[in-house]
């Protein structure tokens, strides 16, 4: 079992590569490498994309990486391997990002990343810091995980979905804020889980021995 940690220049993926590889040996995951080896991604078991700046930048990145992002989506949408989009890298699963500009994304999940607007003016943007999921539909990654757990954020956009079955989780800050997304072997994290304590680790271990 092999999971590709995808290395596509944004940002540093050090602490979620020690994060997966940690929680590989606890649940017998396989091994796990970061990689920005086409090959590799394209003979992977499972998918994981970071994220960390802007969607534009990310988007162009990802998709000027000539090889790992024709090997990605053909993994994920014609051999159907698990997939998990971290912080951007979920909202690149959206349909069109709004950061700066409007910017396509994958369009595995149909929706839009929007500033985040808080009713509450007191609440400053970008939200930063932990905040309390709350889980909207039950979901093989929210093994061990109840409404009320915390995971730590650092986002000024959200995910925006079309369609509410495909917002597994949110939090409130001045409104609903999605945390998590997912439909078929699609998951994504708007959260760090390298950085969310244990809550983080036992779902990274979720999403290693999930089998959709």
């Amino acid at each position: 079992m092999l999971t590709a940690i995808i290395d596509y220049e944004s940002g540093n993926l050090h602490s979620a590569e020690k994060a997966f590889q940690r929680m590989a040996r606890e649940v017998d995951g396989g091994e796990v490498v970061v990689t920005s080896d086409a090959d590799v991604v394209a003979r992977a078991d499972r998918l994981v994309l970071p994220g960390d700046g802007a969607f534009p930048a990310c988007a162009e990145e990802l998709r000027g990486h000539r090889g790992i992002y024709e090997a990605m989506v053909e993994a994920v949408e014609q051999n159907g391997r698990p997939f998990l989009g971290i912080c951007v890298g979920m909202q690149l699963m959206a349909t069109t990002g709004h950061e700066y500009r409007d910017t396509p994304g994958l369009g595995w999940v149909a929706g839009d990343v929007v500033k985040i607007t808080p009713s509450d003016s007191t609440l400053k943007v970008p939200h930063m810091g932990w905040n309390n999921l709350v889980i909207d539909h039950d979901h093989a990654i929210f093994d061990g995980i109840t409404s009320g757990d915390h995971t730590y954020f650092v986002h000024s956009y959200h995910f925006r979905v079309t369609d509410p079955s495909e917002r597994l989780a949110h939090v409130e800050y001045g409104g609903d804020v999605t945390a998590v997304i997912g439909r078929e072997t699609m998951v994504g994290m708007q959260f760090h889980p390298e950085k969310s304590q244990d809550i983080g680790l036992r779902m990274i271990g979720n999403f290693l021995t999930w089998a959709p």
